[in-house]
């Protein structure tokens, strides 16, 4: 990175409310954590999600993902989205076996043009949060709820939620991240099939097909309301408090 851009990643940080950094190797396995109150991060123990589904039988994690990709095709008609606009599938993107991974909504004009998910503003944005707990890209996996976009970007519509969300659960499986931060209104209440505002439902812990799922704010909201980093960063120290408590320090 160059002196502008650590300033700039440094600069944004403090946005979040990070206080310091540390050079210690350990840092990102540390247990030490701020202590969460039951009352605003409990675990829900009902089971939200639907059951898991059979992922293909491959040599890796990898392997299994190119199978999905291949079933769902490059020009996936399984939905009315096919016909509207979309230039492409968006399948998914990073380390097949990732411990963390992002749910988003739906892929916007820049990822249904460059095929990627998160690679527009709000994806830039996502980047500084993911580089902000000590991670990068290159390590998390990203993906959507659906994988074409909707026309004028607008809210996924419940028929297209049907047709293709079981790929993301295929995903989810083949994957196995230890914690999954769902990005937005709509990708966390179509994974944890409510309509409860966003609002009740950040800063909670929820069991989903083996990882704890953590709700968040979209990076696009973000972008337009600035003062809630804040409240992104605390989730986010929550996600790091999780992923410490999966991969404890070797003694």
């Amino acid at each position: 990175m160059t002196r502008d851009q650590i300033a700039e990643h440094l600069r944004f940080a403090a946005e979040l409310g990070v206080a310091g950094v540390s050079r210690d190797p350990a840092w990102r396995l540390r247990t030490t954590a701020p202590s969460i109150p039951p009352a605003s991060h409990s675990v829900d123990d009902a089971q939200v999600e639907p059951p898991p589904v059979a992922a293909p039988h491959c040599v890796d994690h990898a392997e299994a993902l190119a199978a999905i990709k291949a079933e769902i095709g490059p020009d996936c008609s399984r939905c009315k989205l096919h016909a509207l606009g979309r230039t492409q599938v968006v399948f998914g993107v990073g380390n097949p076996d990732a411990r963390l991974m992002f749910v988003g909504e739906a892929p916007g004009g820049d990822e249904d043009t460059q095929g990627v998910p998160f690679v527009g503003r709000a994806g830039q944005l996502l980047t500084k949060i993911i580089e902000a707990i000590g991670m990068t890209r290159d390590e998390v996996y990203i993906a959507n709820v659906i994988k074409c976009r909707p026309p004028q970007n607008r809210n996924p519509e419940p028929d297209e939620v049907a047709r293709c969300e079981p790929f993301l659960f295929h995903q989810i499986d083949v994957v196995q991240p230890r914690v999954i931060v769902a990005l937005g209104k709509f990708a966390t209440q179509a994974l944890l099939r409510t309509l409860d505002p966003i609002s009740r439902l950040r800063g909670r812990v929820f069991e989903y097909r083996g990882a704890k799922l953590i709700p968040t704010f979209h990076p696009a909201f973000l972008l337009r309301n600035p003062a809630s980093k804040r409240e992104v960063w605390e989730d986010m120290k929550l996600v790091k408090r999780l992923l410490a408590e999966s991969f404890p320090p070797e003694s």
